[in-house]
């Protein structure tokens, strides 16, 4: 029993011997194989071209220029137009309005293919008062919002609640370019607050100064509005204009020095076609050398209503710019198209998006 016993160890262990000298063997080969193919790869690699990422990373960047050259060709700046909205904070959508002059949120209207934008700015101070009486629902800090008159005196007709910030509706619009890198924005200011309360309220804005035009770096007075196309190339695709002149070292245009406008309202009954300029000494057709100004033509009443755009956003419009503002301008289109309610329009076929496509469209 003692010899059979033995001669089973002997064999399991001789088994166990020959078991993993076999694993051996097969370790020692699959580290061999592994060998060659990292050999391989690294040949392959150093024989192959330049990695794929590279490549689709600087498609992507090309993209957006190829896209706006083939949109805008070598059209300037000031040979296009733009669809812009009037007051386009004053929405049902960014906060609660009793009054409107927009049926959408600001986003809304970009991704509706809205490309400019009219914002009045006013600083608010905080008022221990308003926290009060309403109960903790308008106790905001002192900063720059969009109010359409004082800050403090109505809520939902001069401010709504939540308040906007001005520094909010504009990182709205940089997330929009930095999502969208073939378009151009155009915000105008109608303003109310100091430039240091301006500078500080930018500042807050992420994105916001590698996107901000700056007319002077580019020597627009000496050799004229640069091509869209050359725009979206630089990334310098975001124009913001003030009515106040003391802020364009902020990156902020005085409109009276770079546009030129008509008077805004069509009169309470929509009826006062005329075109002529918002500024006595500006007319539409001013002819400088080697220069010529935005021409933001405004299309609005005095108050706002879906009724009233309806009428006024379809024929009307076209025929305006036909027989009034272009001859008024020396011939030339509008550069802004400013609506209320830019959706509606009169049944007549043509909408304020459709009117400003067929102004693209002329040669």
């Amino acid at each position: 029993m003692i010899d059979m016993d033995m001669q089973r160890t002997g064999f399991r262990g001789r088994m166990a011997g020959l078991l993993r000298r076999g694993r051996a063997r097969r370790t020692l080969a699959g580290l061999l194989l592994l060998a060659l193919l990292g050999t391989a790869t690294t040949a392959t690699a150093s024989t192959a071209p330049a990695p794929a990422a590279p490549a689709r990373a600087a498609a992507a960047a090309g993209a957006p220029t190829g896209l706006a050259a083939a949109r805008w060709g070598d059209r300037r700046l000031d040979e296009v137009s733009f669809l812009t909205t009037h007051n386009a904070f004053t929405n049902y959508e960014d906060s609660r309005w009793s009054s409107v002059n927009q049926s959408e949120s600001v986003r809304a209207q970009l991704e509706g293919g809205v490309r400019g934008l009219s914002l009045d700015t006013h600083w608010y101070e905080r008022s221990t008062w308003l926290c009060v009486i309403s109960f903790g629902s308008d106790c905001y800090p002192s900063d720059v919002y969009l109010c359409h008159g004082d800050c403090k005196t109505f809520a939902g007709a001069t401010y709504a609640l939540p308040r906007q910030s001005f520094h909010g509706t504009m990182q709205t619009v940089v997330d929009f370019l930095a999502t969208h890198p073939e378009e151009v924005v155009t915000v105008f200011l109608e303003d109310y607050v100091s430039a240091e309360q301006l500078r500080q309220s930018l500042g807050r804005v992420r994105g916001l100064s590698d996107m901000v035009f700056r007319p002077d770096e580019w020597g627009v007075r000496q050799n004229g509005w640069p091509k869209v196309a050359d725009l979206v190339t630089s990334g310098k695709r975001l124009l913001i204009f003030s009515d106040r002149s003391d802020r364009e070292n902020l990156g902020v245009m005085y409109d009276r020095s770079w546009t030129v406008s008509n008077f805004w309202s069509l009169g309470d009954l929509g009826n006062d076609l005329t075109c002529v300029s918002r500024w006595s000494d500006l007319p539409l057709d001013r002819q400088e050398p080697g220069f010529r100004r935005l021409f933001t033509m405004s299309h609005h009443r005095n108050v706002p209503t879906v009724l009233t755009a309806a009428l006024d956003n379809g024929a009307k419009l076209r025929d305006r710019i036909a027989e009034r503002c272009r001859p008024a301008a020396g011939g030339r289109d509008p550069n802004f198209v400013s609506v209320d309610f830019h959706r509606l329009s009169d049944g007549s076929g043509h909408t304020p998006a459709s009117i400003v496509a067929e102004l693209n469209a002329r040669p």
